[in-house]
């Protein structure tokens, strides 16, 4: 579970400082769901 929290804020970290504009947050949150629901399925 700590790593989850880890990954997730990591995660948020680089979707806030990669996006430049409105369309690029969107892109970059429809990227970590991506990420987030692969891991998911791991488990």
């Amino acid at each position: 579970m700590k790593s989850l929290s880890t990954l997730l804020i990591a995660t948020a970290m680089l979707v806030l400082v990669g996006c430049n504009t409105v369309k690029g947050v969107g892109q970059d949150l429809q990227k970590a769901g991506s990420t987030i629901e692969d891991a998911a399925k791991k488990k």
